[in-house]
């Protein structure tokens, strides 16, 4: 009983209490990097048994900590959508740490590499978990500096340049976030976020409440990089360590589609209309644009970045249309594009480091990937998935996406996305060409050793497993949607009555 009480509280503080301990070991990496992964493990069973707890019994579960009872005290509150959000980031960020444990980068033996690794998970985690605006942009904060170090200390020259820019684009959300966070004190005198909630539909007319919504949507938007937001993302993903742009690219822009799903759900809900209107055209376009920019660019790290912006547009348009089919299927897409996407970027960093060149850039990587057939059909059945082609995980979210658009009549949203998603299939089986058919270019030449394989293979794994046998995630996110459909349910378990 006890255990169940704090399950809200262990997906949050374990990570952190291994990120401490984990400093104790840094001058003995070994140990410290399996200390790392074990906590994660441990971790990773707390989320998955908080997910079938809410699951089964369909009731959050509510840690108030201190004692101090919702709204005067902090709250960690898991619900279904905040527990299918968490699980996901931690079975991402296992397999985030088994590629660094077998990556040859120089930055992966740097002291404090693991134990920033947990304060990431502990930032993500708890931004999605926390009841309350504040804590959330606490929560986001400690997630920003963990990336931002994690980048600037990479292999690659330009990383410090990509952690400045993403520091800076992040004091911006963080700008926009406090706004946000001032504008609906004022108006509602709290930041808890089921009070604000009930008091928000109770009072609408507050001047302040759109201004509020607007700098909030805003920050949401930085935070997943959507477009027009989106300019700071490939230079920060491209420069990262493999291991945490895997990380950066699929877990971490979920946290603002994350915030949209609250916003329409339960802290705006007589405002869902408009708020959902602008994520859809942000959607449509994000589809486009990313497909684009995506089919040009000259390195394969970089693809998978705008590759990420054309992704998160879809889930974006499920969130748009509103309905509980469409939202269930943001979930699903949500989820599968985390597992796909970390890993299609582990397998783009185990080819540039088996390159001559440590480089993911189309000029370097173009033959490398001829010694190399496991890796191969790895990227083929991830680019498969990607595309949304059977027998992938990919094809079950875009199938259970386009049936909802059916439903919701976005006749004209179908057929712009349907069109422009042909692009992703374009783009990755020309990066699978150029790294395992074309010959290399003279000089360059495949390293007998570079990366393990075992990490992407273990998620691609997952993605053919899901392919095949989708129906407890389908089943899961349409009761998280359903859920989240009725907000009470959420704004009771919080504040009691």
């Amino acid at each position: 009983m006890f255990v169940i009480a704090n399950l809200a509280l262990l997906p949050v503080v374990i990570p952190l209490m291994g990120a401490m301990i984990g400093l104790l070991l840094r001058k003995q990496r070994p140990l410290q990097a399996y200390w790392t992964l074990g906590a994660m493990l441990t971790s990773l069973a707390a989320s998955l048994a908080l997910l079938l707890t809410v699951w089964q019994t369909g009731q959050p579960i509510v840690y108030q900590s201190g004692g101090w009872a919702a709204p005067f005290g902090i709250a960690l509150v898991g619900d279904l959508l905040a527990a299918v959000f968490v699980f996901m980031t931690q079975l991402v960020m296992v397999t985030g740490i088994v590629y660094a444990m077998g990556s040859q980068d120089k930055v992966v033996t740097y002291p404090t590499f693991f134990p920033l690794f947990l304060t990431l998970t502990t930032g993500l985690s708890g931004a999605m978990m926390t009841g309350d605006l504040f804590n959330m942009y606490v929560f986001a904060e400690l997630l920003v500096i963990s990336g931002t170090v994690l980048t600037a200390v990479s292999d690659d020259k330009y990383g410090t340049e990509a952690a400045y820019k993403y520091f800076y684009i992040s004091l911006l959300a963080a700008f926009f976030m406090l706004l946000a966070i001032g504008s609906l004190y004022v108006s509602y005198g709290t930041l808890n976020m089921a009070d604000m909630a009930a008091r928000v539909a109770v009072n609408s007319g507050r001047p302040l409440l759109w201004p509020g919504i607007a700098f909030l949507l805003a920050a949401f938007m930085i935070k997943s990089a959507v477009f027009p937001f989106h300019f700071w993302q490939p230079d920060f993903h491209t420069a990262a360590p493999t291991a945490v742009s895997a990380m950066l690219s699929s877990v971490v822009v979920k946290l603002g589609v994350y915030g949209f799903l609250r916003m329409t759900t339960l802290l705006f809900v007589a405002q869902a209309p408009l708020i959902q209107a602008v994520l859809l055209v942000a959607g449509v376009v994000g589809v486009i644009f990313g497909g684009l920019s995506a089919l040009g660019t000259h390195n394969v790290k970089r693809m998978l970045a705008y590759s990420t912006l054309a992704q998160v547009g879809f889930i974006l348009v499920g969130i748009g249309w509103g309905t509980n089919l469409s939202i269930a299927a943001a979930i699903v897409f949500a989820f599968n594009h985390s597992l796909i996407k970390a890993a299609m970027l582990m397998l783009a960093g185990y080819v540039a480091s088996r390159a001559s060149v440590k480089s993911a850039a189309f000029a370097v990587v173009t033959g490398v990937g001829r010694p190399l057939p496991a890796a191969g059909i790895l990227f083929f059945m991830g680019s498969l998935a990607l595309a949304g082609i059977p027998p992938t995980n990919g094809f079950v979210s875009k199938a259970l996406l386009f049936t909802s658009g059916i439903a919701a009549e976005g006749m004209w949203t179908l057929l712009l996305i349907g069109l422009t998603s042909m692009f992703t299939l374009v783009y990755t089986m020309r990066a699978f060409q150029r790294i395992w058919w074309l010959a290399p270019a003279e000089g360059i030449t495949t390293k007998p050793t570079g990366d393990r394989l075992i990490a992407p293979a273990l998620l691609l794994t997952m993605i053919v497993i899901l392919g095949v046998w989708a129906e407890p995630l389908v089943a899961v996110a349409q009761a998280a949607s359903a859920a989240i459909a009725d907000p009470s349910i959420y704004i009771r378990a919080v504040l009691g009555g």
